[in-house]
């Protein structure tokens, strides 16, 4: 009498067996962001960096997929992101001088902090769009060099 097998035990098992290869390579898919901010002009309170997976929300105070505070220190700061997706991605950071939780706009929406972008992109006319800021994460690490600007 033959063996018969229900399709569903057939994908189950096959399933099974394909999850211990897959562990592996998902692992070595994890990918580290390093950003030097450089043009810090003083070491009062914290750098903000954002990182954004998408351009719905870009700049807004809590839509970043994950957030890093990290102390200036003689002109510049270092923000680290670990365990990220490989993908595109864009950066905001602002320089909380006061420890401010958010970036502040005066009378004409000009900020009152420094602020920069990844790709440096000019903010003479406005913010950056997400696509203009927008970078693609590496595995296994991708460095960014951000300038702020008063």
């Amino acid at each position: 009498m033959p063996l018969l097998l229900r399709p569903s035990l057939v994908a189950a098992a096959l399933a099974a067996g394909a999850l211990p290869c897959l562990a592996p390579q998902a692992l070595a898919q994890n990918a580290r962001l390093d950003v030097a901010v450089q043009g810090v002009r003083n070491d009062q309170g914290a750098i903000r960096c954002g990182l954004f997976a998408k351009a719905e929300g870009f700049r807004e105070p809590g839509q970043e997929l994950r957030a890093v505070d990290a102390k200036p220190s003689g002109g510049q700061a270092r923000c680290g992101f670990d365990s990220l997706e490989p993908g595109t991605y864009a950066l905001a950071v602002f320089h909380a001088e006061r420890g401010e939780a958010q970036l502040e706009y005066g009378i004409f929406g000009q900020p009152k902090q420094g602020v920069g972008f990844s790709n440096n992109p000019s903010i003479r006319f406005g913010a950056p769009s997400f696509q203009d800021a927008s970078f693609q994460l590496q595995s296994p690490a991708t460095e960014l060099n951000v300038q702020l600007k008063y």
